[in-house]
Protein backbone atom coordinates (compact mmCIF):
# COMPACT_ATOMS: atom_id res chain seq x y z
CA UNK A 1 0.00 0.00 0.00
CA UNK A 2 1.25 3.45 -0.69
CA UNK A 3 2.38 5.58 2.23
CA UNK A 4 0.37 9.15 2.08
CA UNK A 5 3.27 10.70 4.41
CA UNK A 6 6.11 10.32 1.38
CA UNK A 7 5.50 13.33 -0.88
CA UNK A 8 3.94 12.89 -4.13
CA UNK A 9 5.68 13.88 -7.27
CA UNK A 10 4.29 17.01 -9.10
CA UNK A 11 1.93 16.42 -11.91
CA UNK A 12 4.09 16.25 -15.27
CA UNK A 13 2.91 19.11 -17.62
CA UNK A 14 0.69 17.62 -20.81
CA UNK A 15 2.33 17.40 -23.99
CA UNK A 16 -0.46 20.71 -24.73
CA UNK A 17 0.64 22.93 -21.90
CA UNK A 18 4.29 21.33 -22.63
CA UNK A 19 3.98 23.28 -25.84
CA UNK A 20 2.27 26.47 -25.38
CA UNK A 21 4.68 27.05 -22.28
CA UNK A 22 7.52 26.65 -24.84
CA UNK A 23 6.13 28.64 -27.28
CA UNK A 24 6.26 31.67 -24.56
CA UNK A 25 10.65 31.00 -25.12
CA UNK A 26 11.80 34.51 -26.08
CA UNK A 27 15.54 33.40 -25.30
CA UNK A 28 17.48 30.58 -24.10
CA UNK A 29 20.97 29.98 -23.55
CA UNK A 30 23.03 27.96 -21.09
CA UNK A 31 22.41 29.73 -18.67
CA UNK A 32 18.73 32.09 -18.65
CA UNK A 33 15.48 31.50 -19.96
CA UNK A 34 13.51 34.76 -21.16
CA UNK A 35 9.44 34.24 -21.47
CA UNK A 36 7.04 36.35 -22.32
CA UNK A 37 4.42 35.05 -19.69
CA UNK A 38 1.01 35.12 -21.06
CA UNK A 39 -1.36 37.24 -18.72
CA UNK A 40 -3.65 35.34 -16.83
CA UNK A 41 -1.20 32.50 -15.68
CA UNK A 42 0.76 32.47 -12.04
CA UNK A 43 3.23 32.08 -11.28
CA UNK A 44 3.06 30.02 -8.20
CA UNK A 45 0.06 28.07 -6.65
CA UNK A 46 -1.43 28.97 -4.14
CA UNK A 47 -5.18 28.42 -2.86
CA UNK A 48 -7.80 27.72 -5.79
CA UNK A 49 -5.01 27.52 -7.97
CA UNK A 50 -3.89 24.96 -9.75
CA UNK A 51 -2.56 25.79 -13.45
CA UNK A 52 0.89 27.88 -12.62
CA UNK A 53 3.86 28.32 -13.82
CA UNK A 54 6.40 26.46 -11.57
CA UNK A 55 4.22 23.49 -12.60
CA UNK A 56 5.35 23.91 -16.04
CA UNK A 57 8.95 24.20 -15.29
CA UNK A 58 10.14 20.28 -16.40
CA UNK A 59 8.66 21.28 -19.72
CA UNK A 60 11.51 23.88 -19.97
CA UNK A 61 14.17 21.55 -19.07
CA UNK A 62 15.19 21.22 -22.87
CA UNK A 63 18.71 20.26 -22.37
CA UNK A 64 19.87 21.05 -18.91
CA UNK A 65 20.89 18.29 -16.42
CA UNK A 66 18.51 20.75 -13.67
CA UNK A 67 15.10 21.94 -13.56
CA UNK A 68 14.81 26.01 -14.02
CA UNK A 69 14.46 27.99 -11.44
CA UNK A 70 12.08 31.33 -10.83
CA UNK A 71 13.90 33.97 -9.69
CA UNK A 72 11.77 36.67 -10.02
CA UNK A 73 7.59 37.07 -10.23
CA UNK A 74 5.10 38.64 -11.91
CA UNK A 75 1.63 38.88 -11.06
CA UNK A 76 -0.61 36.49 -12.73
CA UNK A 77 -2.82 39.12 -14.46
CA UNK A 78 0.66 41.05 -15.81
CA UNK A 79 2.31 39.52 -18.58
CA UNK A 80 5.67 40.10 -20.50
CA UNK A 81 9.51 39.36 -19.48
CA UNK A 82 10.08 36.45 -17.06
CA UNK A 83 13.30 35.43 -16.54
CA UNK A 84 14.84 31.53 -15.34
CA UNK A 85 17.74 30.31 -14.38
CA UNK A 86 18.69 27.12 -15.80
CA UNK A 87 21.27 26.23 -12.79
CA UNK A 88 21.60 26.77 -9.32
CA UNK A 89 25.13 28.93 -9.77
CA UNK A 90 22.90 30.97 -12.45
CA UNK A 91 19.98 31.12 -9.99
CA UNK A 92 22.50 32.99 -7.14
CA UNK A 93 23.89 35.67 -10.11
CA UNK A 94 20.64 36.18 -10.80
CA UNK A 95 18.74 37.03 -7.45
CA UNK A 96 21.95 39.28 -6.93
CA UNK A 97 20.88 41.35 -9.52
CA UNK A 98 17.71 41.98 -8.54
CA UNK A 99 18.59 42.35 -5.27
CA UNK A 100 21.37 44.88 -5.82
CA UNK A 101 18.72 46.62 -7.93
CA UNK A 102 21.21 46.14 -10.95
CA UNK A 103 18.64 44.91 -12.86
CA UNK A 104 16.22 47.66 -15.18
CA UNK A 105 12.69 47.01 -15.79
CA UNK A 106 10.54 48.90 -17.36
CA UNK A 107 6.73 48.30 -17.98
CA UNK A 108 4.03 49.26 -20.23
CA UNK A 109 0.30 50.25 -18.95
CA UNK A 110 -3.00 52.24 -20.02
CA UNK A 111 -4.06 54.32 -17.87
CA UNK A 112 -7.45 55.63 -17.56
CA UNK A 113 -7.12 59.91 -17.50
CA UNK A 114 -3.85 61.45 -17.84
CA UNK A 115 -1.25 61.58 -15.25
CA UNK A 116 0.16 65.27 -14.18
CA UNK A 117 2.64 66.01 -13.99
CA UNK A 118 2.90 64.04 -16.93
CA UNK A 119 6.34 61.94 -15.86
CA UNK A 120 7.83 61.52 -12.04
CA UNK A 121 8.49 60.00 -9.18
CA UNK A 122 6.23 57.86 -7.00
CA UNK A 123 7.78 57.40 -3.47
CA UNK A 124 4.99 56.09 -1.36
CA UNK A 125 5.05 53.60 1.35
CA UNK A 126 2.61 50.22 0.93
CA UNK A 127 1.56 47.91 3.36
CA UNK A 128 -1.25 45.39 2.82
CA UNK A 129 -4.38 45.96 3.99
CA UNK A 130 -7.70 44.21 4.22
CA UNK A 131 -10.52 45.95 2.22
CA UNK A 132 -13.02 44.98 -0.35
CA UNK A 133 -12.39 42.57 -2.84
CA UNK A 134 -9.80 41.09 -0.12
CA UNK A 135 -6.34 42.41 0.90
CA UNK A 136 -4.86 45.43 -1.20
CA UNK A 137 -1.37 47.19 -1.18
CA UNK A 138 -2.55 50.38 0.51
CA UNK A 139 -0.60 53.82 1.09
CA UNK A 140 0.86 53.54 4.63
CA UNK A 141 3.42 55.70 5.77
CA UNK A 142 4.24 54.49 9.32
CA UNK A 143 4.28 50.97 8.71
CA UNK A 144 4.30 50.41 4.85
CA UNK A 145 7.71 49.26 3.15
CA UNK A 146 9.14 51.69 0.93
CA UNK A 147 8.19 51.99 -2.63
CA UNK A 148 9.24 54.00 -5.36
CA UNK A 149 8.68 54.08 -8.84
CA UNK A 150 9.42 56.44 -11.93
CA UNK A 151 6.65 56.81 -14.49
CA UNK A 152 6.58 59.09 -18.27
CA UNK A 153 4.00 59.46 -20.49
CA UNK A 154 4.55 58.38 -23.79
CA UNK A 155 1.43 58.95 -25.31
CA UNK A 156 -2.57 59.68 -24.51
CA UNK A 157 -5.83 60.64 -26.17
CA UNK A 158 -6.62 63.96 -24.64
CA UNK A 159 -7.81 63.28 -21.19
CA UNK A 160 -9.31 60.08 -21.76
CA UNK A 161 -6.57 57.39 -21.62
CA UNK A 162 -2.38 57.30 -21.76
CA UNK A 163 0.42 54.98 -22.74
CA UNK A 164 2.10 55.34 -19.48
CA UNK A 165 5.98 53.30 -19.02
CA UNK A 166 6.75 52.52 -15.43
CA UNK A 167 10.04 51.56 -13.91
CA UNK A 168 10.20 50.00 -10.30
CA UNK A 169 13.37 50.59 -7.89
CA UNK A 170 11.48 48.70 -5.71
CA UNK A 171 9.61 45.48 -6.20
CA UNK A 172 6.52 44.91 -4.17
CA UNK A 173 3.35 43.19 -4.79
CA UNK A 174 0.84 45.25 -6.92
CA UNK A 175 3.59 48.10 -6.85
CA UNK A 176 2.46 49.54 -9.89
CA UNK A 177 -1.28 49.10 -9.63
CA UNK A 178 -1.23 50.94 -6.20
CA UNK A 179 1.23 53.93 -7.82
CA UNK A 180 -0.99 54.26 -11.00
CA UNK A 181 -4.32 54.41 -8.52
CA UNK A 182 -2.43 57.26 -6.27
CA UNK A 183 -1.45 59.29 -9.36
CA UNK A 184 -5.36 59.41 -9.74
CA UNK A 185 -5.15 57.13 -13.04
CA UNK A 186 -5.56 53.70 -12.62
CA UNK A 187 -4.49 50.90 -14.96
CA UNK A 188 -7.08 50.21 -17.59
CA UNK A 189 -9.03 47.03 -16.42
CA UNK A 190 -7.55 47.03 -13.18
CA UNK A 191 -10.81 46.62 -11.21
CA UNK A 192 -9.24 45.08 -8.00
CA UNK A 193 -7.35 48.31 -7.44
CA UNK A 194 -9.40 51.28 -9.63
CA UNK A 195 -13.15 49.36 -9.36
CA UNK A 196 -15.28 51.24 -11.57
CA UNK A 197 -12.56 53.83 -12.56
CA UNK A 198 -10.26 51.22 -14.01
CA UNK A 199 -12.55 51.49 -17.13
CA UNK A 200 -11.94 54.47 -20.06
CA UNK A 201 -15.27 56.15 -20.98
CA UNK A 202 -16.79 54.94 -24.75
CA UNK A 203 -15.33 51.64 -24.82
CA UNK A 204 -16.45 48.57 -23.81
CA UNK A 205 -15.87 47.03 -20.51
CA UNK A 206 -12.65 45.26 -20.25
CA UNK A 207 -11.40 43.11 -17.37
CA UNK A 208 -7.80 42.16 -18.65
CA UNK A 209 -5.47 44.00 -16.53
CA UNK A 210 -3.48 46.83 -19.11
CA UNK A 211 0.27 46.26 -17.88
CA UNK A 212 3.07 44.45 -19.51
CA UNK A 213 6.27 43.87 -18.32
CA UNK A 214 7.61 45.37 -21.66
CA UNK A 215 12.14 44.83 -21.32
CA UNK A 216 15.06 43.82 -18.77
CA UNK A 217 18.98 44.53 -18.60
CA UNK A 218 20.68 43.11 -15.95
CA UNK A 219 24.25 41.65 -16.41
CA UNK A 220 24.31 38.06 -17.20
CA UNK A 221 25.22 35.19 -15.15
CA UNK A 222 28.12 34.37 -17.75
CA UNK A 223 29.10 37.88 -17.65
CA UNK A 224 28.12 41.13 -20.70
CA UNK A 225 24.32 42.16 -20.74
CA UNK A 226 21.24 40.38 -20.73
CA UNK A 227 18.69 42.22 -22.48
CA UNK A 228 15.21 40.96 -22.96
CA UNK A 229 12.07 42.53 -24.94
CA UNK A 230 8.57 40.98 -25.19
CA UNK A 231 6.10 42.38 -27.00
CA UNK A 232 2.13 42.99 -25.99
CA UNK A 233 -0.23 40.89 -25.29
CA UNK A 234 -2.98 40.84 -28.11
CA UNK A 235 -5.80 42.56 -25.59
CA UNK A 236 -2.94 45.61 -25.09
CA UNK A 237 -2.18 45.52 -29.08
CA UNK A 238 -5.88 45.92 -29.72
CA UNK A 239 -6.09 49.08 -27.12
CA UNK A 240 -2.89 50.13 -28.38
CA UNK A 241 -4.60 50.08 -32.25
CA UNK A 242 -7.85 51.79 -31.28
CA UNK A 243 -5.89 54.63 -29.61
CA UNK A 244 -3.12 54.85 -32.10
CA UNK A 245 -0.51 54.19 -29.67
CA UNK A 246 3.26 53.53 -31.09
CA UNK A 247 3.83 49.79 -29.71
CA UNK A 248 8.11 50.08 -30.71
CA UNK A 249 9.70 53.21 -28.68
CA UNK A 250 13.02 53.86 -27.57
CA UNK A 251 14.20 53.36 -23.90
CA UNK A 252 11.66 56.02 -22.41
CA UNK A 253 13.85 57.02 -19.43
CA UNK A 254 17.37 56.70 -21.31
CA UNK A 255 17.71 60.54 -20.78
CA UNK A 256 16.79 60.37 -17.19
CA UNK A 257 19.30 60.56 -14.40
CA UNK A 258 17.54 58.56 -12.05
CA UNK A 259 18.33 58.28 -8.02
CA UNK A 260 18.40 54.18 -7.63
Amino acid sequence: PRDDRLPRAAPQPTAREAAEIRACVLHRDQDVIVLNKPAGLAVQGGTNTSHHLDALLDALRFDAAERPRLVHRLDKDTSGVLLLARSGAAAAKLAEAFRSKAARKIYFAAVVGLPKPPRGRIDLALAKQPGRGGEKMQPDGDDGKPAVTYYTVVEHAGSKAAFVALMPVTGRTHQLRAHCVALGTPIFGDGKYGGAEAQIPGMPSCRALHLHASSIVLPHPNGGILRATAPLPAHMQATWRFFGFSEAIADPFAELDLER
